[in-house]
């Protein structure tokens, strides 16, 4: 009997940046993020569409200032066309960064998505993708043998004029997504800086190896800002 081929799946975490992208342009601008969660209107599979698709996202940030300024960025961008803001929440909440998140159906055009491009080279997403500071961190998995990975990620770079880096890649059962790893990513970047940094520096441990004024002074932001972001984080790591 012949043998039957068994492909490998490798997990992926992916730094990207790529032209065009509203998303990209208003995180850059402001100290808010954005979740992309789906497309409900496609483009069609011959490549012709009425110019725009609509999205469901979640503007997220540590307080409602910065939403307001992030969604205006948005609004702004020459990229985004219509934003039309949910008045309740439809995702669920304990899973979305931030002390703020607002959801949101914004329509753009599909031409400048870098989804189908991940997709034609073999990269499968499988998670919302979380945008910040400029950049897009996309969880992907890719069927296909793991010495093929760094051809197609050259493919995908040329073909969408994209910048993109990996930031962690498994293979198989050890890539699947702990606990943990789900309570982390509900944290903003600020908390989970101020929350890695205090482990690291041993605070958690028994005697603690620093206090709260230690891990501030080598943040460089206030004792009360510290405080702050740390509490935050320990409550969204705590809720059951």
């Amino acid at each position: 009997m012949a043998a039957i081929d068994q492909t490998t799946t490798t997990w992926l975490t992916l730094d990207l940046w790529h032209p065009n992208c509203w998303a990209i342009k208003a995180t850059g601008e402001t100290t808010g993020g954005v979740l992309a969660h789906s497309i409900y209107t496609s483009p069609k599979t011959d490549g012709n569409h009425s110019g725009k698709v609509k999205g469901l996202f979640t503007a997220f940030a540590d307080d409602e200032p910065a939403v307001n300024d992030l969604l205006d960025a948005i609004r702004d961008s020459e990229h985004a066309g219509e934003l039309s803001e949910l008045q309740e929440r439809f995702g669920r909440e304990r899973n979305a960064p931030g002390n703020v998140v607002r959801e949101f159906f914004l329509e753009y055009d599909p031409d400048d998505m870098v989804c189908p491009t991940l997709l034609e080279h073999g990269f499968v997403h499988n998670a919302p993708v979380r945008i910040e500071n400029g950049r897009e961190e996309w969880q992907v998995c890719f069927v296909d043998e793991r010495s093929q990975i760094d051809d197609a990620l050259e493919r995908v770079r040329e073909q969408a004029g994209a910048e993109v880096t990996v930031d962690s890649i498994t293979t198989g059962e050890a890539a699947a997504t702990t606990a943990r790893d789900q309570r982390l990513d509900t944290l903003t970047a600020k908390q989970r800086d101020v929350f890695e940094h205090a482990r690291e520096a041993g605070y958690y441990e028994w005697p603690r190896q620093c206090d709260t004024r230690e891990l501030a002074d080598d943040l460089g932001v206030s004792k009360t800002t510290l405080l702050e972001h740390l509490r935050k984080a320990e409550a969204k790591l705590l809720d059951p």
